[in-house]
């Protein structure tokens, strides 16, 4: 029979035992994740470069080592599985030499080219006419943002004037005809852009194309939409604090508040003053027992002007 100290000692042993196997299990593990994560594969990448509308073909694609670690999702680790036998894919966005072919920048197998393809689920897809001013001298690429100006005209009391509305504010641009050049190496400008927005902004441009011209706005990206829109006039062409754009820069706002509130306060001041000098002291009596009140002082007429958020006060009809 084994001793006590025979029994404690092997209980030891076990329990270091287990422990150096879950070490050791652990150490291999993490090398072997390791090793998996440091490995590469073979992805997809443009040869060439891919316009909208261009066929995958062998030619246009190779694949390139990629560390495991940094694939992109949507990659094509297999031509199999990217090109399938009998069935053609076409690229629906630009893509540059090297740059990873991803799922969501072609044609699903067998299908044509077709930009409804790149539309948000409930979106429609809307082509609008530019030129070479109302596309921001071509500087509007796909996937920018914009908002869409109508120019018209419209019937006044006496008679019809242009006006400028904003009619979508932040809409992204899916496509536009633009080409560098044209096939006798002339500029060619674009002369459509077909923009993404929801049903009713479709039927608004329709109508829009119809009632005035439209033109692009390009945005920065990300920027919040306006909520403060109107319309702009003839009469708002014109650099006047007092005539032009009805919401200033807020410095300015508080600058003229200020000047009309000192101004209103003058004006108070003056009225009380010469309320007070009217019929302050009661009048007096004449000998013949009328009352006749004392003539005030007259008021000397006062001309107020305004230079840019700056108001002066000037007597009219000397001292």
């Amino acid at each position: 029979m084994m001793s006590r100290q025979s029994l404690i000692a092997l209980g030891v042993a076990i329990i270091l035992g287990l422990v150096a196997v879950y070490m050791a299990n652990v150490y291999i593990g993490g090398s072997k994740k390791q090793a998996e994560l440091g490995g590469t594969t073979k992805v997809a990448v443009a040869s060439v470069p891919m316009a909208y509308g261009t066929e995958l073909t062998p030619d246009k694609v190779r694949f390139v080592d990629y560390p495991n670690s940094s694939i992109p999702p949507g990659a094509f680790t297999n031509g199999a599985q990217l090109m399938p036998a009998g069935q053609n894919r076409f690229a629906l966005l630009p893509m540059g030499v090297n740059e990873p072919v991803l799922a969501s920048k072609i044609s699903v197998p067998g299908g044509g080219a077709s930009i409804a393809a790149l539309l948000t689920d409930g979106m429609r897809a809307a082509t609008i006419r530019i030129d070479d001013v109302s596309g921001v001298a071509g500087f509007v690429q796909p996937n920018d943002s914009v908002d869409v100006l109508i120019t018209r005209q419209v019937q006044g009391a006496q008679q019809a004037t242009q006006v400028t509305d904003v009619l979508l504010q932040n809409v992204r641009v899916i496509a536009i005809d633009q080409e560098a050049k044209n096939s006798d190496g002339t500029p060619k400008v674009a002369r459509t852009a077909t923009i993404e927005v929801a049903p009713l902004d479709a039927q608004k441009l329709a109508l829009a194309q119809q009632a005035g011209n439209l033109s692009l706005v390009l945005r920065k990206p990300g920027e919040q939409n306006n909520p403060v829109v109107e319309t702009v006039s003839m009469n708002d062409l014109r650099y006047n604090m007092y005539g032009g754009a009805r919401y200033p820069a807020p410095a300015v706002v508080g600058g003229f508040s200020n000047a009309v509130a000192g101004s209103i306060e003058r004006s108070a001041a003056l009225v009380s003053a010469t309320t007070s000098r009217a019929g302050g002291s009661g009048g007096s009596y004449s000998s013949g027992g009328s009352r006749s009140r004392v003539k005030p002082a007259p008021v000397k007429p006062s001309v107020e002007i305004y230079r840019g958020t700056k108001s002066d006060q000037y007597k009219v009809g000397g001292q």
